[in-house]
Order: structure tokens, then C-alpha cells, then sequence
């Protein structure tokens, strides 16, 4: 079979991206999002009303019961060695892991794929390794900046070094938005491919190196700030700064190859080249309620978003009754003259109010009819909200409230123990997808790491120990 050529692959990956964007469109996934995320953040109605209307915002009260459930403020990952001689370098693995994961982010970035996990149903987590180095004088002082010694000694007597600043693997959390996979996949071990969509500017795609030089100088705008001039049209290259590329990261999982490329030339920004991972793909998703033969899960939300909509419905129902209920009253204008109306709509106590005419009392002012609402309307928000909870699975101890009928302590032990049971699966679940990340940075440590660096560990006594470790000493 012959080899296709690049723009042959190029149009391929194009048009596989196109039916990613169908089939999320038809099954109206992108609007589900969108759905349960304005469902968060207490974006209820669709369209502004002059009328008044209540929102009790009870998504994001159950998204932030679970949460802590599930988030590992702090987490402790174990390396275990496979082999009784590599038992040291577990330990200093072990030691150099945990502290990554707390001091470069990878916690932070991490809660906000949980987040995701539960908004959405699904989050992603990318790893990747990040080297960066500066040129100095040699021997310079770290407090003078480098124009000022440049200023002081001839470029020509100048000794300069190398300095490493960053030598480390990373994780940093993507938005579900922005990756797309294959439309016939159904879980993650099918997938074929799997691309990330990147949101950069115009200017930085032209002036990046690592593209290629064609490709890039014909990459065009495809996006621009929703937050820019109104009077901004396409004009030409340097004034749009504004304008962004969608730049895409494309990964072939059956060949383990990956590519980049835009929209717009027939031009790859980077040719299909060997996936520089070991472990392939840097992805990994966290997948919360799964739906038999579908790929994407389900969240905390979706099945509660109808309850949410129709227990603001009957809130505000209940707020424009009690509007209604103010009480009115029927009186004959005859009867009062200026001084007796300013009297009667007065608030002060103990005040006379003076009756023209000898016409009976009775008759001159009487209390206008009231509907009374029955009692059961206002039991419909305890209904409703009774419904979310059994629905979510959320009771009034994981709330912090206690239930309005009593109990012994051991009914109120199972109760616990039973609506802690989903709490504690999804819990399970987000340790598994930690410690798959977290192998994957030991894994790129062991790949990519370039010099020595220190780690701090505890040896016996618990005495804290500094020991020297480089890529071999991971293995």
C-alpha cells in the first residue's frame, strides 16, 4: 500500500475532526455542558424577565457536598518496587513524586479536572515535561540584571553559562470543550485518535520556531477576542491583536504518531513525527457515571437539571402568592374626606381617623377577600428538594444538617453509611486516575530528566535524609 502524503493526511485528520464535531453536535453534548456549567454557577433562565424570580441554587450546593468527598486536598503516593534490589530507588521515587505533586501545581491542577469529572460527567488531565534554561555571565551576581553586566564588561571578555531553571515533568488540566476523539469510540481502549484544540495568538503561532516556516506564515485567524472592538475586521498581520489560531494537537494512537497543524493552510505546523512519550498519548480522562455503548459519562447534574428548573418554578411561584397577599381594603370614598384617607393609609398607632356622614361603620370600610393558597402547595419545595437528594444520592449528614425525624444511632449509622457508598466509589475512582498521572510524571522523569537533582527522605529514625537522583536512579 502506498504511503500517503502528508496532504493527504492532513485532509483525513481534518475530516475526522469534522465528524468528532457532528457527532457532538447531534447527540448535543457540547449543549449539555454548557447546560449543567450555567446550572453551576446559578444561570437558570435563559432570558432576562422584568418579573421577579427565585433561584435556589441547589446544583451547586450537591457539586460542593461531593467535592471535598472526592478531592485529596493532600495525597500520598506509594511507588512500590518490583524487585527486592530496587527497593531504594522506590523510596527516593516515592519521595520525589509526592513532591512534585504538591509544589508544582499538579494538586491544583488536578482539583480542577475533578471539578470537571463532576460538572460535566468527565474531565482530562495532560502530562508533559518542561525544560527550561538561561544563558548568564559566568559568575555573575544574581542581584545585578544581565543588560547592567553587559553594561560593565566587554562582550568580548564575557564568560556565559547555561543555567537550567525548570527540569521537571508537569500535569495541567484541559477543558472537556477542547478535546474531541474518535466519534465511534465507546470507551478509552478503542479509541483511535484523540486531538486537543489550543487557543493561541495569531502572533505567537507566526513567530514559533518549533512550526514550520510555511505553515505558519499562512496560518489565518480563526478566532477573536468576544471581548474586543466591535469595528474589528481581518486587517493585516501585526494589528490583529486580537485575533487567535486554532491550533491543533493531533495524536494517532494505532501508528503512535502526533502532528500539529491549523486551520487554514495545507500545511502540517509540525509533520506526523513518533509520539516522544513512552507511554503514548499524554491524556488521561476521568470518567464519573458511565453510559453503556456511549463514550462521554454522565455528571452529578444532568439527571437533576428538570428538579433544579421546576423547584425554581415553584419557588417563585410561592414568592409571587405572598406579593399577592397583602392585605387590601374596600372603602366607600364618600365616607373620608382628604384628612380621613391621609388617617387610614397612615402606619402610625392609635390614630383617629374622621367619618364624614352618619352612615354605619360597617358599611363604610370593609376587608377586601383574599385566596388563600392550600397548605400542600408550600410542601412541594420539601418534595422537590427530597427528590434531588435521592436522586444525587446526597443526605442531610453529608449537608451538615440533621433530619427532621429522629433516629437511633444505628439507623442513622446505615443511613450514613449508605449515601457515603457513592462518595466513597468515586473516591476510589479519583485515586486510581492519581496514581495513573502520577506514573506517567516518573515515567517522563525517567525520559527526559537531563541533570542531578536533590530530593529530601526520610530514613530511619526518621531522620531526614538529601540524596542525589538523576533518570537512572528512577528506573
Amino acid at each position: 500500500m502506498a504511503r500517503s502524503s502528508n496532504t493527504e493526511l492532513l485532509k483525513n485528520y481534518r475530516t475526522k475532526l469534522s465528524q468528532s464535531r457532528r457527532m457532538r453536535k447531534q447527540e448535543q453534548h457540547d449543549d449539555t455542558w454548557k447546560r449543567m456549567l450555567d446550572l453551576y454557577r446559578g444561570r437558570h433562565y435563559e432570558n432576562y424577565s422584568d418579573e421577579d424570580r427565585l433561584l435556589v441554587n441547589m446544583a451547586f450546593s450537591t457539586i460542593n457536598v461531593i467535592a471535598p468527598s472526592v478531592s485529596i486536598n493532600h495525597p500520598k503516593i506509594t511507588v512500590s518496587a518490583r524487585r527486592p534490589e530496587d527497593a531504594d530507588k522506590a523510596t527516593v521515587t516515592e519521595a520525589i513524586v509526592n513532591y512534585w505533586w504538591r509544589h508544582y501545581g499538579c494538586q491544583v491542577q488536578f482539583r480542577s479536572a475533578v471539578k470537571d469529572f463532576l460538572i460535566f460527567g468527565h474531565g482530562w488531565v495532560k502530562v508533559g515535561y518542561r525544560f527550561v534554561e538561561e544563558e548568564r555571565v559566568k559568575n555573575a551576581d544574581p542581584n545585578v540584571e544581565h543588560n547592567d553586566v553587559v553594561d560593565l564588561v566587554p562582550e568580548s571578555n564575557m564568560e556565559t553559562e547555561l543555567v537550567v531553571l525548570e527540569d521537571r515533568p508537569f500535569i495541567e488540566r484541559i477543558s472537556p470543550f477542547d478535546v474531541f476523539v474518535d466519534p465511534d469510540a465507546t470507551t478509552m481502549q478503542d479509541v483511535r485518535w484523540i486531538a486537543q484544540r489550543i487557543k493561541r495568538p495569531l502572533v505567537d503561532v507566526k513567530n514559533d520556531r518549533r512550526y514550520n516556516s510555511a505553515a505558519r506564515s499562512e496560518a489565518q485567524p480563526s478566532l477573536y477576542s468576544k471581548y474586543g472592538e466591535d469595528t474589528q475586521a481581518k486587517q493585516p498581520y501585526g494589528e490583529e491583536l486580537d485575533s487567535y489560531v486554532e491550533v491543533w494537537e493531533w495524536y494517532d494512537i494505532p501508528k503512535k504518531t502526533m502532528a500539529v497543524f491549523c486551520n487554514g493552510p495545507d500545511k502540517f505546523l509540525i509533520a506526523p513525527t513518533k509520539i516522544p512519550f513512552s507511554f503514548g498519548h499524554p491524556f488521561t480522562m476521568l470518567r464519573n457515571y458511565e453510559v453503556p455503548e456511549h463514550f462521554y459519562p454522565m455528571g452529578e447534574l444532568e439527571a437533576i437539571e428538570s428538579l433544579q428548573h421546576e423547584l425554581n418554578a415553584t419557588r417563585t411561584q410561592m414568592m409571587n402568592h405572598r406579593k399577592r397577599f397583602s392585605r387590601k381594603w374596600l372603602y366607600k370614598e364618600s365616607a373620608f374626606d382628604p384628612d380621613g384617607r391621609s388617617a387610614l393609609e397612615s402606619d402610625e398607632d392609635n390614630i383617629m381617623v374622621p367619618v364624614a356622614g352618619d352612615e354605619p361603620l360597617n358599611g363604610v370600610i370593609v376587608p377586601m377577600p383574599a385566596v388563600i393558597s392550600p397548605p400542600e402547595f408550600y410542601n412541594q419545595s420539601n418534595l422537590i428538594s427530597s427528590d434531588m437528594d435521592r436522586v444525587s444520592g446526597i443526605s442531610d449528614y453529608m449537608r451538615g444538617s440533621m433530619p427532621e425525624i429522629r433516629r437511633t444511632a444505628t439507623e442513622a449509622g446505615i443511613a450514613a453509611d449508605a449515601s457515603n457508598a457513592r462518595a466513597s466509589d468515586k473516591l476510589a475512582a479519583i485515586e486510581l486516575y492519581i496514581g495513573a498521572a502520577a506514573q506517567r510524571l516518573v515515567a517522563l522523569a525517567q525520559q527526559y530528566m537531563t541533570g542531578e537533582q536533590v530530593a529530601r527522605v526520610v530514613g530511619s529514625n526518621a531522620i531526614p535524609l538529601w540524596v542525589t537522583f538523576d533518570r537512572l536512579h528512577q528506573r
